[in-house]
């Protein structure tokens, strides 16, 4: 019989999964140091030399269950990799795991259960048989009312995804909300939410600007004051003009069909992480010496 606490151990070791870890026991009876060669044998150790590796590829991905939905990102090494099915099946499987949990952010969703162990498990599993460092980040959960819909979108595979609430009984205005924002990216939903130091800094930087157009010191917060409008009007989706209809804005498009978007969430995949530099014979060589 392999106790839990032998099994905890030869993870902490190898940093292998436990469902690897325990089958590793069962294979050499209990021999930590002989669990460890068979680790290494399986080749299931060379997922713990990719940790340190860029992942900066992948896939964003949307979970709806009546009346939660999850959002996440799950990265690899290249966009090869992400357009693997077998990297996809593995997103699916934690997508479901964490949509059927509690977890509401990253550190929660690691230590969720699913089939094959928690779904760090999965991720160190998947590194080991793709042979490429898999990660899993920016998880975020919304849940709505009965009153609500979410609008979903997916642009090309899951490169960008968005999900919104929307107040009101319209699917079709939510995910035409959706679009808009995959293609114009806001950064606020309206001026309410605007970070004011985002937007104290921007303001210094349009009054420098005016002063060095040489206009005259008395008009200067006047014509500040439509420059920052202006800029409000591109960063806040309510104020954006809908990309469907150039006339109206999205809050106006809202109001036309009595509805109102309550939050949002955009996710492109590798945002803020750093790109791989290597040249396609660098990949290949890496590859060959791995």
């Amino acid at each position: 019989m392999i106790s839990a606490a032998l099994v905890k151990d030869l993870r902490e070791k190898t940093g292998a999964g436990m469902m690897d870890c325990k089958k590793a026991l069962v294979e050499t009876n209990g021999n930590i140091e002989e669990a460890i060669t068979w680790l290494r044998e399986k080749g299931i150790l060379k997922a713990q030399k990719k940790a340190d590796r860029i992942a900066a590829e992948g896939v964003c991905h949307f979970t709806v269950k009546d009346h939660k939905a999850l959002v996440f990102e799950v990265n690899s090494e290249t966009d090869f990799v992400a357009k693997n099915q077998v990297f996809l099946d593995i997103v699916s499987e934690i997508g479901e795991a964490i949509i059927n949990s509690q977890a509401t952010n990253t550190e929660e969703a690691l230590a969720v259960a699913s089939a094959k162990g928690t779904v760090n498990d999965l991720l160190i599993n998947a590194t080991a048989t793709i042979g490429e460092k898999i990660s899993l980040r920016r998880v975020q959960v919304f849940e709505k009312t009965a009153a609500d819909v979410f609008g979903t979108y997916n642009h090309m595979n899951g490169k960008i995804v968005v999900v919104s609430v929307v107040r009101g009984n319209n699917e079709v205005v939510a995910k035409d909300v959706c679009m808009h924002i995959a293609a114009m990216n806001p950064r606020f939903l309206n001026r309410e939410q605007v970070d004011q130091d985002y937007l104290q800094k921007e303001r210094e930087v349009l009054t420098q600007e005016t002063i060095n157009e040489g206009k005259p010191a008395h008009i200067v917060d006047r014509i500040v004051a439509g420059k920052v409008d202006k800029f409000l009007k591109t960063i806040c989706l309510v104020d954006q003009a809908f990309v469907k209809n150039l006339d109206q804005t999205v809050g106006q498009y809202l109001q036309a069909n009595q509805c109102e978007i309550l939050s949002y969430v955009r996710l492109e995949v590798g945002e803020g992480l750093e790109k791989r530099k290597d040249d396609f014979a660098a990949e290949v060589m890496a590859a060959v010496n791995n």
